[in-house]
């Protein structure tokens, strides 16, 4: 059931009204708003007029403290909406605590989630209420109306089959003429035409190359057959002008020598098999095979950081704010000789977006130098979710930039990603690596050791009980790291080593 509720300019806060309404009718609301800020800020409004909380919720609080290793004021923010059975949910948050508010709005102990439109797929949740506040979303033309397909994602929260036998989505409007264009535009309006990833060209040159690779399709003949049935070409119609795309890409292939036409038939190299494998885009592997051929013996961690912050791969990149701009190329200035990726023309349209890879690649710096949450939420805006986020794929990102390197014999460049690898992971500096093989041993606790001078496996092994539980803070994981640092240290260290490059 669709509504259009009307609110006056002076009721500010309509949209706490209809969470504290849905509260009152024992329901529970998702409330879809634009941006991370004003999902916080919605959640706070509305917890600030509910009671005291029980003592099942300040349990939840607590938990979603304990999340992360050191709560950022966002996570003081949530925990604190968390005693009142309210939430915010968004691309910041750190995943345990997604999973954490997800799994409590089942149960009932969450009744309202003030989010951001990421949770409208994907989620079967038990929503009586679909609150829409936002119809408008920032983009690079500045503020503009969401499809209508995203609109009916969000109403499609509301009233699941499974938890309830009819639901309401409510959109909020402010006067009669937008109530009006609400209606037309949204109520009764035409969802947007689907189309087929194909056309766009990252996508369709990756799976050129993987079907070429695992030999679906070999001849010129067997690719156009095989993309006439596409969904693709059928929404294209001119086959003619579908065949000068795909030839196109077939050089382009060709040309980065990831393919070779012999005897009328594609064939991958042994190079272009691997990318197919890893599932990179072409054109990612392509500026990695140029970068490596540029790279000298000394190899910066931080080219290796702003390699693959430069891919489409790491989009979104963290945007560089306007009164940002100068700051961050004055800095590029300073590291632009020992980056591997080419810098565009400032006049160029991927000018933008080789600064924002840039100012990605100094936050994942940042955190390989042990900088913590708070800082990075405060220096780069960026919570621990999106920094996990973040990390995940440049690791993904550096397995490749490893392949690739293998397979072009490029030894000495080999090592240094395996190290800057292991450094992501754990968001260390190089000095920790050795305590860092430890099980149970993370950044904080190395870095422990490191400052009670136990600087390595050797030193913990030499240590004596009483000392490393005064360091560590735990009997019981002193005589762990003990027993670890005994005859069989080597055999644990090799097979982590392994685990946490796989």
């Amino acid at each position: 059931m669709n509504q259009i509720l009307k609110i006056d300019k002076k009721y500010a806060d309509s949209v706490t009204n209809l969470a504290l309404d849905t509260l009152k009718n024992n329901k529970q609301a998702l409330i879809f708003v634009n941006t991370k800020r004003s999902a916080e800020k919605c959640a706070e409004e509305i917890s600030k007029k509910l009671k005291q909380p029980n003592n099942e919720l300040l349990e939840l609080s607590v938990n979603s403290l304990k999340a992360v290793q050191k709560p950022t004021k966002q996570c003081r923010r949530l925990s604190f909406c968390l005693e009142k059975g309210i939430a915010f949910h968004h691309a910041s948050l750190h995943s345990k605590q997604k999973d954490l508010i997800e799994s409590n709005f089942r149960k009932g102990n969450i009744k309202i989630i003030c989010c951001t439109p990421t949770l409208a797929a994907g989620l079967d949740l038990p929503a009586f209420r679909a609150i829409i506040r936002d119809v408008k979303r920032y983009t690079g033309r500045g503020m503009q109306n969401i499809p209508v397909l995203e609109y009916l994602q969000m109403s499609g929260r509301a009233g699941r089959p499974s938890y309830d036998k009819y639901g309401e989505a409510i959109l909020v409007s402010s006067s009669d003429s937008q109530k009006n264009n609400l209606i037309k535009e949204y109520v009764n309006g035409e969802p947007e035409d689907i189309y087929s990833k194909l056309a766009v060209e990252p996508v369709l040159r990756t799976y050129l190359l993987s079907l070429i690779s695992t030999k679906v399709i070999q001849t010129k003949d067997q690719i156009l057959n095989f993309f006439e049935k596409t969904f693709w070409a059928f929404q294209f119609k001119d086959m003619h002008k579908l065949e000068k795309t795909i030839i196109r890409m077939l050089k382009l292939l060709e040309s980065w020598e990831f393919i070779q036409f012999t005897d009328n038939k594609f064939r991958a190299t042994l190079l272009g098999k691997r990318i197919a494998e890893l599932y990179i885009d072409p054109l990612t592997a392509s500026e990695f095979v140029q970068a490596l051929n540029k790279a000298d013996e000394n190899i910066k961690h931080i080219a290796l950081l702003q390699l693959v912050s430069n891919t489409l791969e790491m989009r979104p990149l963290l945007r560089v704010k306007l009164k940002e701009y100068d700051d961050f190329q004055e800095e590029l200035t300073k590291y632009e000789n020992y980056f591997l990726s080419e810098e565009p023309s400032m006049f160029d349209a991927e000018y933008d977006f080789y600064l924002n890879s840039v100012k990605t690649c100094f936050m994942l710096n940042d955190w390989i130098e042990e900088k913590d949450d708070d800082f990075l939420m405060e220096n780069y805006d960026a919570g621990p979710g999106i920094v996990r986020i973040k990390i995940e794929t440049a690791n993904w990102l550096l397995y490749a930039l490893y392949e690739i390197a293998r397979i072009q014999q490029r030894q000495n460049i080999l090592k240094d990603i395996i190290k800057l690898k292991f450094r992501l992971k754990y968001g260390a500096k190089e000095e920790l690596l050795s305590l860092l093989r430890l099980k149970n041993i993370g950044r904080v606790r190395a870095r422990k050791l490191f400052r009670a001078n136990l600087k390595n496996i050797s030193d913990v092994k030499n240590a004596k009980p009483e000392v490393l539980t005064r360091i560590i803070g735990s009997k019981k994981l002193a005589e762990e790291l003990l027993n670890q640092t005994g005859a069989k240290i080597e055999k644990n260290n090799n097979k982590r080593q392994l685990s946490d490059f796989s």
